[in-house]
């Protein structure tokens, strides 16, 4: 049935190329319209994107709306064919799946609509910008963190989901790291998986079987703060949590939380806020057919993109205040909310 679905999807955009090669003339008004599709709001990091992004744009005079496609390629498509048909100038997509999206992007440009792909690339088709982190340097910081704190040991590795380009470039940047000390045979890679959806649920059982085992873990590189809870947890039930270095990504609440009590060793803090401010004003000068000044370009596998690329930063128990605290993307309340204030 869903083969069918998706089938029928791509049917229905391969006769809409050829019916109309023009924005709809519905329009009531000259008001700037911007799409934005979320894959799922359940991730506190995503919410905080929606609404520094929505803020943003609103400001320089655009009326954004959100949509959540809750994990699904086929509700994304229909999403953004829905939102071109009414009217929109820019869709601001965060892909669920990096190759499912080529029909939407060919569709949207038909009728005039530029695609944005927001922090995660959208595979091998042209869309007009792309907007992230360096995600290679990401997992460059993350596998340092690691082989800084446990520089011999068993390693267990923690990926994203196979369908998100970012988790590829992650796992390029620990490797990266991590190479010369598993050639040398300072580090043992005693597990590696991927997974699914970026589900806290699966990082645990996984986590889980491999201590059942009886296997000795000195370190883990999770790919997200999400994954690496799940891993905590498993690791707390065997009484490891803060024994084992784990490190993730995104610097969620609960992640920084877990750092100044001792059972997350570290996470790579990402300022959205900067991020989605940019995104927004690129977003608002496509929709206006201004030009987007300085840009880089990089490969979604068939075409240079241009894009804008930003810079990360570790976060530890060290620089904790100084990162994510004095920036104020949480409070010192909220961080040290678990920690008793003597």
């Amino acid at each position: 049935m869903k083969k069918a679905c998706v089938l029928s999807l791509a049917v229905l955009l391969l006769f809409l190329y050829g019916c109309n090669s023009d924005k709809p003339s519905d329009r009531e008004d000259d008001v700037l319209k911007i799409g934005f599709i979320y894959e799922t709001m359940t991730v506190e990091r995503w919410q905080r994107d929606r609404d520094i992004f929505v803020a943003k744009a609103e400001n320089l005079g655009a009326e954004v709306i959100v949509k959540d496609a809750y994990e699904d390629s086929d509700r994304q498509r229909e999403i953004g064919v829905e939102m071109i048909n009414q009217g929109a100038d820019v869709l601001v997509i965060v892909a669920f799946d990096k190759d499912s999206l080529k029909d939407l992007v060919k569709y949207a440009h038909n009728h005039n609509v530029k695609v944005i792909a927001y922090d995660r690339m959208i595979r091998d088709v042209d869309v007009d910008f792309y907007i992230s982190f360096d995600n290679t340097e990401v997992g460059r910081l993350m596998g340092k963190s690691a082989t800084d704190n446990v520089p011999e040991g068993n390693y267990l590795i923690l990926n994203g989901s196979q369908r998100d380009n970012n988790s590829s470039m992650l796992k390029d940047g620990y490797y990266s790291v991590l190479k010369p000390f598993i050639d040398s045979g300072d580090v043992n890679i005693v597990g590696e998986t991927w997974i699914d959806d970026w589900r806290d649920e699966g990082s645990y059982t996984y986590v889980s079987e491999i201590l059942n085992k009886g296997q000795e873990i000195d370190a883990i590189i999770a790919a997200n703060d999400q994954l690496a809870k799940g891993a905590i947890t498993a690791l707390s039930e065997n009484r490891l949590a803060g024994k084992v270095f784990v490190t993730g990504q995104d610097a969620e609440l609960g992640a920084c939380q877990r750092i100044v009590e001792g059972m997350q060793g570290s996470t790579v803090y990402k300022q959205i806020n900067i991020l989605a401010e940019r995104a927004a004003e690129t977003a608002v000068k496509m929709a206006r057919g201004e030009d987007i000044d300085q840009y880089q370009e990089v490969s979604n596998g068939a075409y240079n993109v241009r894009c804008m690329i930003l810079w990360p930063l570790l976060v530890t128990k060290e620089n904790i205040n100084d990162t994510v605290i004095k920036d104020g993307f949480f409070t010192a309340e909220q961080v040290y909310a678990n920690v008793p204030k003597d």
